[in-house]
């Protein structure tokens, strides 16, 4: 294999591979380098705005989506703890239906997408360190088969995640340290819950939030988040953490009575949410959940994913000069910062209402009286649309 690129990519989730694709589509030369061999499951709310399909288009994988047989979405349901809801329509965000789609299935769509386009992909590889030379990234160090390797690109892409495993190996990074986590997500496929299959239905309870929404096969995805107080609680077994945190909400409590798990539980600890540096040095850019980790309640990971890996591939194809990584980075950050900071602020404003019953009772009862409001509210937790768009967009 090559050992020189144009950009090298770490980490073929949805931002990393779209990017990678996008890329190679300008003719650019791409290594994408993932840690997992695919398909894999994946700890994700699976709900796929409507606003995806378009990406989907674009990337050249919307057919395959739809052959992986994902369950159609057309509302999201708010439910306090108490029992009040407020219902947001998928249509509100153009099309008709959101999707319901294992990242099992949609990675591995999106992954064999790059391969077809010309990026050169190693899985089962393990990033070992980052090159530095001059202050700034030209390349990484990787092991795969117990072989180490050497690759080297003008760029290098961090998009492993909320793990930032690129941008934590860099000198000098505030990043390096880890905060003590406080918080826990889990995730697995159910059957036999009482949810309806054109719903997802988001849950308010005491430390924390959870989402139910239908995936491929008929099963249903949950996905919650909860204080690591809790979780120590209940010896750190999920289904205990389910019953006694996810069914305090009493919409959750009757749609998972008589649910059964049908996979292996997913966890996984949470540092903090909100942006982190999208240019944590010259050479290396940041993108998805690397770059920021919106709150999982709006809906828009995965949309955030996809729009964050086109925008960090225009960047780099309008840079006539890829050596000038100074210039790339400033550029970078300027647009990363224009398009996502104001639906990041609001997102961190309501994540204080999700984590207190209280108060998002009383907030899901205000906004229940106004389809205006609410149109209003979930749309800028997405990206800024021109007036007439905006204007058509809201509910009659």
């Amino acid at each position: 294999m090559n050992t020189n690129y144009d950009v090298i990519v770490a980490g073929a989730g949805p931002a990393g591979t779209s990017a990678a694709i996008h890329l190679a589509q300008h003719g650019v030369r791409v290594l994408l380098v993932e840690q997992k061999n695919f398909p894999r499951p994946k700890l994700c709310g699976e709900f796929i705005s409507p606003e995806c399909l378009e990406h989907f288009e674009t990337l050249g994988v919307a057919c395959e989506m739809r052959l992986s047989g994902p369950a159609d979405i057309t509302e999201t349901v708010f439910y306090s703890r108490r029992g009040k809801r407020i219902i947001v329509p998928s249509r509100w965000f153009g099309g008709s239906a959101a999707l319901g789609l294992s990242r099992a299935a949609m990675d591995d769509n999106l992954l064999r997408r790059a391969k077809v386009v010309g990026v050169d992909v190693l899985e089962d590889a393990t990033v070992t360190d980052v090159i530095e030379n001059e202050s700034r990234i030209c390349g990484i160090r990787l092991k795969t088969n117990l072989v180490e390797q050497e690759h080297h690109a003008s760029i290098v892409v961090d998009a492993t995640g909320r793990a930032r495993a690129l941008a934590r190996r860099v000198k000098n990074s505030d990043s390096r340290h880890a905060k003590r986590s406080k918080l826990v997500a889990f995730k697995a496929h159910l059957s036999d819950t009482r949810a309806p299959r054109s719903a997802c239905e988001i849950y308010s309870y005491p430390g924390g939030y959870g989402g139910l929404s239908t995936v491929e096969s008929g099963l249903s995805n949950l996905c919650f988040i909860i204080q690591a107080t809790d979780v120590i609680r209940a010896h750190s077994d999920p289904e205990t953490v389910m019953r006694e945190n996810v069914m305090q909400n009493q919409r959750a409590s009757m749609t998972l009575e008589r649910a059964k798990i049908q996979s292996e539980w997913l966890s996984v600890s949470l540092e903090s949410f909100g942006r982190q540096r999208p240019n944590p040095t010259n050479g290396l850019l940041a993108i998805g959940d690397s770059a920021a980790f919106i709150d999982p309640f709006t809906g828009s990971g995965m949309l955030m994913a996809l729009e964050s890996g086109q925008l960090v591939a225009d960047v780099i194809v309008r840079q006539p000069d890829k050596s000038n990584a100074a210039q790339l980075s400033l550029d970078y950050a300027r647009e990363y910062r224009q398009k996502f900071d104001s639906r990041l602020r609001l997102s961190g404003l309501l994540r204080r209402v999700a984590f207190r019953p209280l108060l998002a009772q009383l907030t899901i009862s205000a906004f229940g009286t106004s389809d205006r409001l609410r149109g209003w509210l979930a749309r800028s937790t997405r990206s800024k649309s021109d007036p007439t768009r905006a204007q058509h967009l809201l509910p009659k």
